[in-house]
């Protein structure tokens, strides 16, 4: 309850701050609208349905890519942890291509789809696939060497070992694997939708600017934080307390 009247009084204090700024137009009030109009902004695009299903489209084509990239990334990071040959030869090329900015994909995208969603969702894809596939690798190499040899003096050896040993040791890897990918995934989504002319958070912040409209700009801008916000503290925080509570490594 602290927490939240922290964060409360934070914001109350940020958006009076931002209210001051425009009363005194630092900036001009097409640069920099005030809270007020970006608070209509949003209301109005809640009443004509513009956002609801903006956020409805960019939420299917974020489950479709970030769901591929967890069934690709997660077996291609184990692949590379436990085979040498692998790490040496694939696993280069997937740091170089982790490298890449997201967007640098969406040209390839457009060859390969044509301006379609499955290029916005290939990006996404693309955006998180390495980043698990990296992660999950890095977690199952610092699994604790005792571990395998405990489990190897039992007779764990195998599909075994894997199942009962080294997946569940590097699971907290994963999650943060996970969490991690999603968040490139979603920055990914948003910068391939910018050029997309179909119905999503990244088509309207396109369409503001166009229209010159700041105040649906930053308006969407906060939805896509809310969105960020609420998925990290409403999923991925709570499993990975869960998770640090069953390996002991919190809390009780």
């Amino acid at each position: 309850m602290r927490r939240l009247i922290r964060l409360i009084l934070f914001l109350v204090l940020l958006v009076g701050a931002w209210q001051l700024i425009c009363h005194f137009e630092v900036w001009p009030p097409y640069l920099l609208p005030k809270p007020s109009e970006v608070a209509g902004s949003l209301l109005d695009g809640m009443r004509d349905r513009s956002i609801p299903i903006a956020v409805r489209s960019s939420l299917v084509r974020l489950g479709i890519g970030f769901g591929l990239s967890i069934l690709v990334g997660g077996p291609l990071g184990i692949l590379l942890a436990l085979s040498r040959l692998l790490r040496d030869t694939l696993g280069t090329l997937v740091l170089g291509f982790q490298s890449l900015p997201s967007i640098c994909w969406f040209p390839l995208a457009l060859l390969w789809f044509g301006l379609s969603e499955k290029s916005v969702v290939f990006v996404a894809f693309m955006g998180s696939v390495l980043s698990i596939a990296v992660t999950v690798e890095a977690g199952i190499r610092t699994i604790p060497p005792q571990y395998l040899r405990v489990a190897r003096n039992l007779g764990a050896k195998g599909p075994r070992l894997l199942a009962g040993v080294i997946l569940p040791a590097a699971l907290p890897s994963f999650v943060a694997g996970t969490k991690l990918g999603w968040s490139f995934a979603w920055r990914s989504l948003l910068a391939g939708e910018l050029l997309f002319a179909g119905p999503g958070l990244g088509f309207l912040l396109t369409m503001g600017r166009e229209l010159n409209d700041m105040a649906r700009v930053i308006g969407i801008m906060l939805v896509v934080m809310v969105i960020g916000v609420a998925v990290d503290r409403l999923v991925f925080a709570p499993l990975e307390r869960k998770l640090m509570r069953a390996w002991g490594l919190g809390r009780a």
